[in-house]
């Protein structure tokens, strides 16, 4: 079985204890996060071979990253320890809906300082899905890092996958860099979107010449979710639309 790396950003997910416009005390509890630790954990989980690539403080979080993933079968011996920076901590909250909401304490942060140098011998030796996001952009040395490693896992035969996970308060003016993230994905094999990350990076561009720049590219397959509204498949010459399970969202913390 092909096995998944996932590389970048790691950090604690602080939950609030409060659902919509509840009053009374508030606590928040520590939760492992971050997105493509969610994906390492998730497909683990499923019984895919799976790989953390990533970087956390030397602090009871970065601990408590690192075990929580390893106890769901994820190999954290690619994550690296350092005494540089912190863990990154985002604190949640969420509507009456489950929606979620961001208060990222990042940078500085450990994961931001992850370089080349600290990938493990023979990481892509073999064929692998690579699997990265955006959050690993915001900073110029780690979006060099980034980058480089995505187009080491195509040259070696990998297929890359990226998830645009934009976060507007994760970039040093509180607004993503469009270009930037493009670049990362049109790195991609396989790309996964939602709704409003379409209409964000397509800008005043129609989204069916944007979309099909990203295939004009490269890319292979594009996801779009639309929460619980159909989700679009994108091929070259071929589009597809999937209905999700109907649900109730109760919490959409790291619902993908």
């Amino acid at each position: 079985m092909i096995p998944v790396i996932a590389f970048g950003e790691a950090l604690v997910d602080m939950l609030s204890s409060r659902l919509g416009n509840d009053s009374g005390p508030e606590t928040f509890t520590p939760y492992a996060g971050g997105a493509p630790a969610n994906v390492a954990v998730a497909c683990a989980r499923l019984g895919v071979p799976s790989r953390f690539l990533g970087m956390v403080g030397d602090d009871r979080f970065g601990r408590f990253l690192t075990t929580e993933m390893a106890s769901h079968g994820v190999d954290t011996s690619g994550v690296v320890t350092t005494r540089q920076a912190r863990t990154a901590l985002a604190f949640v909250s969420r509507d009456a809906e489950g929606e979620r909401t961001f208060d990222f304490y990042r940078p500085p942060a450990a994961d931001l300082l992850y370089r080349l140098e600290h990938l493990p011998a023979g990481v892509f030796s073999q064929p692998a899905i690579v699997h990265m996001c955006s959050n690993s952009l915001t900073e110029e040395s780690i979006a060099e890092t980034t980058l480089a490693l995505a187009d080491i896992a195509k040259r070696s035969g990998s297929l890359v996958s990226v998830d645009a996970n934009l976060r507007d308060n994760l970039w040093p003016e509180g607004n993503v860099d469009i270009g930037l993230s493009t670049s990362l994905l049109d790195r991609a094999h396989l790309l996964k979107l939602s709704r409003e990350e379409v209409d964000k990076l397509r800008g005043d561009h129609p989204e069916d010449a944007w979309l099909n720049r990203r295939l004009a590219a490269g890319v292979k397959l594009i996801v779009i979710t639309d929460g619980p509204r159909p989700v679009e498949i994108h091929r070259p010459g071929r589009r597809l639309n999937v209905l999700p399970p109907q649900v109730r969202a109760v919490d959409t913390t790291a619902g993908g």
